[in-house]
């Protein structure tokens, strides 16, 4: 007979930790404040209660401890759900009274443990008795793991001694449906939308009686033009179109790009930058598919290989006797089994679950290094990743991300060969910099130790990894010609020249090993002998020119050793490719997907990067007196030569270091300007194009000049026809939501006085501050200072790079809890869309202007000198300022603690709002004044 269930709460104290001081909730209900020495002792003793214990061992100050974690009891209850890793977050999501005060949330997360398990055992009515079955399984294995919540989850589940056994629980992609082939998609259609088509479908998904945006019609009408059929192969209409934030650009490119989808039968692509509008866009569907089901068939999420949860992977891992490892195997099989998608990485697996159990057991279960085995894995049918393939074929609407949109056309194509015809960047003034990174190339350790492992498989870890060589996937395919498997052996063989286990360790002692590593050492030593601070903690670069001596017959000798690998996969890839004629009658369709498959990864993983390698290697081994006369050769498609010319790159060395401890040493090369490639790779290949943002242009005072840029920067000019410029300007009133404030009597090298600034900006807005850095050891130096008396004054104080938290967790956490301070560095401020009273303040430490390395110095050079410094920085100014006034009632400050902002940068922001230079007291004041709630 089956136990009944009961609730067990754990007889422990509930810890809730802060800066300075801390409370503990004793199980009889005292309450006690603490000392951090006297925290961090009951945290280290008496195994309490928790929300998110890294985070509470960061502030305490020690390291991980014992604990029982809400988070972990709400991800095996609630899996794949939505809650901020905070007491009031796991209060919001229980629908409890959100808590007030550390006393408050103590109570709290004892309510909330009971509500937990309570919600557990209801649960066992209304499930199927296999369902109950393999829950029961899965918290026997993790309390046999020694998870803290086992018997308190088992007692729920009914389960005493050995009655919820069942090691079959685990094999959650038993229970995966499938997905199933369909015929191919026919090509597009080339039908046009018309801008009256696009202001009517706009208004059906606005409703009756919605607020009607002039400016947000115009909008939708100017971007159908990018919906036009194309007239010129390599000429795709091209429309950049700036929409001041409120303008609703989201919907406006939705309705044409709908319409053109439903017509011509094929998908539009929208690629995005952040996480967030990825989230904005998917809410905003709903509007045009209220149905989910018809959404779900419509609308899909496209990203990398990367981002989702490899079945074969987790299986390997799952089925490893460790039970140290029970814990995540548990809970990612609860995710695997409700999970809508499988993406691991801004999907619906909580990223504090990163956090709780490691990168390992999460996000090291997708496929980071190419390594898929595609029809030869016993999963493939009931893979995440080809269900997403394949569903975006069908559907109207693909979202992606900018990275994965350029990373696959400068590969050919994506994992399918399909190339969109139709795509709309929104965030557009990031394609530049993602272009930079997506068609660069990088002969450093890390790769060549990557192309190794992704050719040779583990190497030295007694059979730990769970990573796949060439050999294993490729095996059973080349046993039939003698000359392929020829080949598979000299490629595996050659590939030992290559980076191994322990180069970082070896060049810190000069013994390189093979002809990689010895490039490397003499890489290394330049960058030592030409850097003014080779002791520095910081990364170090320098030009590839002139040579130190021995460095030019390392790279020929290197480059030598490349062809001796490049030949006998060429050889490989064209026997495989042979098989797919040889054998056509024979094959079905999965094992043909596999051998393209492999095919293309030999060519995108090793033929393609060797070949951009052996022209950097020429590069150095060149006398430069001759590069001008000849263009180096360089890899096509699918590895033909065509010709590339060298004052088109920047290459340089460097030695990349993470907290002063050396990380990676190479050779890089990036486009002097990437958006030549962008424009080559993605946009010429399409019919037609919208680049958006709300900061497209700069604000130089030279509207002409400023669309000049803009095309520049996105590779409009690239393109034989104009790009069609359309703007529409905010409906926001900026002059009356908002001031911008410089302080002229804080001393920028002082952090006491930045933090100062900070600690009473902050205070005077009452929390709702987002403080902007420009390096990360300044935002700790601030931290430290200001923490505890933000605390002292009930305002919660977030902070990248400190906090034991994601930045997309952090921001979440800020957006929800109104009262929340949050430090990130500049390149946060994409991330943070947050409206409403919960970003008020905005202060940046010093004026963002682009950091002098060697790339940024030949781009400037090339793109106007002290212009284009000035430009880069008003654009950065711009889009930290357009956080600030997110819908119309919001107002907000900007503050700079810069004296130095010069007033050639005031263009950054909307007209009628006018700078002023004041001192800190005053601007406190103001601030005060100005953010007081309004009745």
């Amino acid at each position: 007979m089956t136990p009944s269930p009961r609730i067990l709460m754990p007889q422990v104290p509930v810890l809730v930790a802060g800066l300075r001081g801390s409370v503990l909730l004793e199980p009889d209900g005292e309450c006690l404040r603490l000392s951090p020495a006297q925290a961090a002792q009951r945290a280290r003793g008496d195994m309490p209660l928790v929300c998110h214990g890294p985070s509470v061992a960061a502030r305490l100050r020690i390291e991980s401890f014992e604990r029982y974690d809400i988070l972990e009891l709400f991800a095996f209850v609630r899996p794949a759900r939505f809650c901020l890793p905070t007491p009031r977050g796991v209060a919001e999501a229980l629908g409890l009274v959100a808590p007030l005060d550390p006393e408050d949330e103590a109570e709290t997360l004892r309510v909330a443990c009971r509500r937990l398990l309570e919600d557990l055992s209801a649960g066992l009515a209304v499930a199927s008795a296999r369902r109950v079955a393999e829950v029961r399984g899965l918290a026997w294995m993790m309390a046999r793991g020694g998870w803290s919540w086992g018997a308190p989850v088992l007692a729920a589940l009914g389960v005493e001694g050995e009655g919820g056994r069942g090691v079959a629980a685990i094999r959650v992609w038993e229970r995966l449906p499938e997905w199933s082939e369909s015929a191919p998609e026919p090509p597009a259609g080339s039908l046009p939308v018309a801008p009256a088509e696009a202001r009517a479908r706009l208004a059906l998904m606005l409703g009756e009686g919605a607020e009607q945006r002039s400016g947000q019609a115009d909008y939708a009408s100017a971007v159908s033009q990018a919906f036009l059929p194309r007239d010129e192969a390599g000429d795709p209409h091209l429309v950049l179109a700036e929409a001041g934030t409120g303008t609703g650009k989201t919907l406006g490119y939705i309705a044409p790009a709908s319409l053109w989808a439903e017509r011509n039968g094929a998908p539009v692509w929208i690629s995005t930058h952040t996480r967030n509008l990825q989230r904005q866009l998917d809410v905003e569907l709903d509007r045009l598919y209220p149905d989910p089901a018809e959404k779900a068939r419509k609308v899909v999420i496209r990203k990398g290989r990367e981002n989702y949860v490899c079945l074969l992977n987790y299986e390997e891992f799952a089925l490893r006797d460790n039970a140290r490892a029970a814990i995540a195997v548990g809970l990612v099989a609860r995710w695997v089994g409700a999970t809508r998608d499988g993406d691991m990485v801004g999907g619906d697996f909580p990223g504090w679950l990163v956090d709780l159990l490691g990168r390992g057991p999460t996000l090291g279960l997708t496929d980071r290094r190419g390594e898929c085995v595609f029809s030869a894995c016993f999963h493939y049918r009931k893979c995440f990743i080809e269900r997403a393939v394949r569903r975006a074929r069908k559907a109207d609407i693909v979202v992606a991300n900018h990275a994965l949109v350029m990373i696959q056309a400068a590969l050919g194509g994506l994992d399918d060969g399909a190339v969109p015809t139709r795509l709309v960047f929104d965030e557009g003034h990031h394609v530049f910099d993602v272009a930079d990174s997506a068609f660069s190339l990088h002969l450093t350790g890390q790769e060549g130790a990557e192309m190794r492992r992704w050719l040779l498989g583990p190497e030295g870890d007694g059979g730990r990894s769970r990573a796949r060589g060439l050999y294993r996937r490729a095996e059973d395919l080349v046993g039939g010609s003698e000359e392929a498997a020829l080949a598979l052996d000299q490629a595996l063989a050659a590939a030992r020249l290559l980076p191994g286990p322990g180069w970082v360790q070896r060049l810190a002692v000069e013994e390189p090993q093979g002809p990689a590593e010895k490039f490397l050492a003499q890489v290394r030593r330049q960058v030592m002998a030409r850097s003014e601070a080779p002791d520095s903690p910081y990364s170090l670069e320098t030009p590839t020119r002139p040579p130190v001596e021995g460095l030019a017959a390392a790279a020929i000798d290197l480059a030598t050793a490349l062809v001796g690998l490049e030949q006998p996969l060429q050889v490989l890839a064209k026997a495989l490719a042979a098989l797919l004629d040889d054998e056509a009658a024979e094959l079905d369709s999965s094992t043909r997907s596999r051998i393209e498959g492999i095919c293309r990864g030999i060519q995108r993983r090793v033929v393609m990067p060797l070949a951009g390698w052996k022209n950097m290697l020429a590069t150095i081994a060149t006398d430069p007196a001759s590069l001008d006369a000849a263009p180096v050769v360089a890899a096509g498609e699918e590895g033909e030569a065509a010709p590339v010319y060298p004052d088109r790159y920047v290459d340089w060395l460097a030695v990349e270091r993470f907290e002063g401890r050396e990380i990676d040493i190479g050779l890089h090369r990036h486009w002097l300007d990437p958006s030549f490639p962008f424009a080559r790779a993605v946009m010429a290949p399409a019919h037609g194009v919208v680049i958006t943002s709300a900061t497209l242009r700069d604000g130089s005072g030279e509207p002409e000049a400023d669309w000049r840029a803009a095309e520049r920067r996105t590779g409009g000019s690239h393109l034989p026809g104009p790009p069609l410029r359309a703007a529409v300007t905010s409906p926001f009133d900026y002059p009356a939501s908002t001031r911008v404030l410089i302080v002229t009597d804080v001393r920028k090298d002082d952090m006491d006085q930045v933090a100062a600034a900070y600690r009473e900006l902050f205070l005077a807005a009452g929390g709702g501050g987002l403080g902007l850095f420009t390096a990360i050891s300044r935002l700790r130096e601030v931290h430290r200072r200001i923490g505890g008396p933000l605390e002292d004054a009930g305002l919660p104080l977030l902070a990248q790079h400190v906090d034991a938290m994601d930045s997309a967790t952090l921001v979440d956490i800020f957006r929800a809890e109104q009262e929340s301070c949050l430090l990130g560095t500049d390149a946060m401020r994409d991330g943070v869309d947050v409206p409403g009273r919960s970003l008020r303040l905005i202060v940046f430490d010093r004026v963002p202007w682009p950091r002098p390395d060697i790339l940024h110095r030949a781009r400037r050079d090339c793109f106007g000198g002290r212009f284009y410094d000035d430009r880069i920085t008003r654009l950065r100014l711009k889009q930290a300022f357009g956080r600030l006034v997110r819908r119309a009632d919001d107002h907000g400050v900007f503050v700079l603690l810069d004296p130095m902002m010069p007033s050639r940068l005031f263009g950054a922001f909307p007209k009628g709002v006018v700078p002023e230079r004041v001192g800190l007291a005053e601007a406190v004041r103001r601030t005060a004044a100005f953010l007081a709630p309004r009745g």
